[in-house]
């Protein structure tokens, strides 16, 4: 079992880059996932640290877009009460709030299986972010 210079094991520190992101924290990840960067030498734990932060911040993207919906639904009611056509969809707030506690709820588990994964550093492939981690790092 490979130690960090922290003194603790890689596997333990991934999954603590892992669940600081499940918890939210951007901070918090944003500085293990530097101290990483510029301090740790182990190849898994650096793509992992950020294969977290990208992980997280897909998932901030798509939940920002998903609640940008209403918005633009009524900027275009707006434009249509200017001709006296009245646009309506009373649902879509709720249908809105539904979907991005799903994506919330997705983007929670999936974290913290990767921090699982990383204990025994393991990863689940997400052919995607791994491609643009490895083509950037």
């Amino acid at each position: 079992m490979q130690k960090a210079k922290l003194g603790i094991s890689v596997g333990l520190l991934g999954a603590a880059i892992y669940l600081t992101a499940l918890s939210g924290s951007l901070l918090g990840l944003l500085v293990l996932a530097g101290y990483v960067l510029l301090v740790e030498d182990n190849q898994w734990l650096r793509l992992s640290a950020v294969k977290a932060v990208a992980v997280y911040l897909f998932f901030t993207f798509v939940i920002q877009a998903v609640g940008y919906v209403p918005d633009v639904l009524g900027i275009i009611s707006d434009a249509g009460n200017l001709f006296s056509a009245y646009i309506s969809v009373p649902v879509l707030n709720d249908i809105v709030t539904l979907v991005k506690d799903l994506i919330y709820l997705a983007e929670k588990i999936f974290l913290m299986v990767l921090g699982v994964k990383a204990l025994n550093q393991g990863t689940v492939a997400v052919p995607f972010v791994d491609k643009l981690v490895v083509k950037y790092l």
